[in-house]
């Protein structure tokens, strides 16, 4: 008998999930294309992923009602119904900003992730019912209606925290970085030109240096989205752009301009002595 473990194992080899995966996919990535909405969607403004903190209101929400129906009683009714209709509507932002992020995964993580979608579209269907239900008093159907929501809900966050915990979808990939608290001579001064990129290392640790509009800048050169190559991206607008999937950095400060990237890259000290760049940790 397959264990947890397991059936996210089976899902992940099973190849024909992405002639429906991939499509849905691209579709999103094209609609959550503009940088506003990606920005938005992403957390980039919230100095995390989104996702996780949106999805937690319904859930918390369906929960409290299966609460009240099992050991509320008739008074209970009226508050288990709003929260029913408070987890559905607050499943749409979370539903939005989790596709967001989906789009930019592929092959396990997006099957992953396309069966983690079902099953929390399938419980919002479900609560969206039972709300109806109660609504026509028909409250038995209804918490019987929210509890099968519910199951998925809860299967589902299973699969959210495989790809959270076990996978790393959406954690920040230079968390673990270490420190370089020494100024470390890196490169010549005229090697790095205007609007180009270079990489350098400090004690093992890759950092891309910029020159824009005169102003030296140096970033970890691993994107704390997904771990991508920021120095073969390129500079716009003050920003560097991951080639991978398109996640901008301000220059002066790190901060995320455009999601799929939530957290900030980190950003270096940078100075020049006698023709040389240093850096160090900021």
């Amino acid at each position: 008998m397959l264990g947890l473990s397991g059936v996210v194992h089976r899902i992940e080899q099973e190849k024909a999930l992405d002639q429906f995966s991939e499509p849905v996919a691209k579709w999103v990535s094209q609609v959550t294309k503009p940088d506003a909405i990606k920005y938005a969607l992403s957390g980039s403004w919230l100095g995390h992923q989104l996702h996780p903190m949106a999805s937690d209101i319904p859930l918390g929400a369906w929960l409290m009602a299966s609460a009240l129906d099992v050991t509320g009683g008739p008074t209970m009714r009226p508050a288990a119904r709003r929260l029913v209709g408070l987890g559905v509507l607050s499943a749409i932002p979370a539903a939005a900003s989790g596709a967001s992020d989906w789009a930019e995964s592929y092959g396990k993580q997006q099957r992953v992730g396309y069966v983690h979608a079902l099953a929390n579209g399938t419980g919002t269907i479900l609560q969206a019912c039972s709300w109806l239900a109660r609504r026509k008093d028909r409250h038995r159907t209804g918490t019987l209606l929210s509890l099968a929501g519910l199951g998925m809900t809860l299967g589902a966050a299973y699969l959210g925290g495989h790809l959270s915990f076990t996978k790393g979808v959406g954690v920040n990939h230079t968390a673990f970085q270490r420190s370089v608290n020494t100024w470390t001579d890196v490169a010549a001064d005229d090697d790095v030109t205007e609007g180009q990129l270079l990489r350098v290392t400090a004690k093992n640790v890759p950092v891309v240096l910029a020159r824009n509009e005169g102003h030296l800048h140096a970033l970890s050169a691993t994107c704390s989205h997904a771990g991508g190559p920021l120095d073969q991206g390129r500079i716009e607008d003050g920003c560097i752009v991951c080639p991978w999937h398109q996640s901008k950095f301000k220059l002066n400060d790190g901060a995320p301009a455009r999601g799929p990237a939530g957290s900030a890259q980190p950003v270096w000290q940078v100075k020049t002595e006698d023709g040389r760049v240093l850096i160090r940790s900021a």
